[in-house]
């Protein structure tokens, strides 16, 4: 792991949650577990959708993602993107009150390096599962992956989760039930991790943050959720820069290169 993290205790993320994230940052730790355990009726992380053969052209650009589960969101497609080449797909989750558009720093690389860019919405002000539940925007999620590969030929390998404060947490709490669809995450600036069984594969994990955040103190990324899924055996890539609650341009190139770089 590239970080100065140094823990002996083993963790499971159950123990994380309930013991870690409370020494941290009490605060959060009482404004996600408020309504206690994800409830039984709507706890399920897991997504269905998978990358095939497309059956409807795809657009070139920027374009609103609706589908009948309801609307929010953009596809990017890169104008050099071939059906006959299956691409890269990075699926970014804006932040607590944010929108889609936080991701369009993402549509130049993207087009530089032929990657498909789907930033859907979440149908509240954040995503579920910070609220104390997996369920709506699981089902959102799912139809406009559905969306995407309907329309675009993917690469089943190189297929990113990736996320900015709420919405890294909310990846690196929904990617781990579904590591056999995403073959990385990538969170900046996330708060916690609070998957749900089941825990499938291990993708790749990529974490960032500032260390004058002043939003999400760096130490729950450094002492905490970064120890916790080196120690779980997942790959993980540690960046701290100085700097606050942000993604910098250069944290974000490195994200996308680690991206492009690894091996499945």
């Amino acid at each position: 792991m590239n970080s100065t993290l140094a823990t002996k205790d083993k963790l499971t993320r159950r123990n994380f949650l309930s013991v870690g994230i409370p020494m941290l940052w009490s605060p959060l730790f009482k404004a996600i577990s408020g309504t206690g355990v994800l409830s039984e009726q709507q706890r399920d992380p897991r997504l269905t959708a998978r990358p095939g053969r497309p059956t409807i052209p795809a657009p070139r650009g920027a374009v609103i993602v609706e589908t009948e589960k309801g609307q929010g969101g953009i596809l990017y497609v890169p104008e050099r993107y071939q059906p006959t080449t299956p691409a890269p797909l990075i699926v970014a989750l804006h932040g607590g009150g944010g929108r889609a558009r936080t991701w369009e720093r993402l549509y130049e690389p993207c087009e530089e390096h032929g990657i498909v860019l789907l930033a859907p919405e979440s149908r509240g002000r954040t995503w579920d599962a910070i609220q104390g539940m997996f369920g709506p925007d699981v089902v959102f999620l799912d139809s406009t992956l559905e969306y995407v590969f309907a329309r675009c030929a993917i690469d089943p390998n190189k297929i990113a989760l990736a996320g900015f404060s709420d919405g890294a947490s909310y990846a690196l709490s929904l990617g781990p039930s579904n590591g056999d669809l995403f073959s990385q995450l990538i969170a900046f600036s996330p708060g916690f991790s609070y998957p749900e069984e089941p825990i499938i594969g291990r993708p790749k994990v990529f974490i960032s943050h500032g260390s004058e955040d002043r939003v999400l103190p760096v130490t729950l990324s450094r002492d905490g959720i970064a120890p916790m899924f080196d120690m779980d055996g997942y790959t993980i890539r540690y960046e701290e820069f100085t700097g606050g609650h942000e993604m910098p341009p250069e944290v974000v190139t490195k994200a996308l290169d680690w991206f492009l770089e690894s091996e499945p």
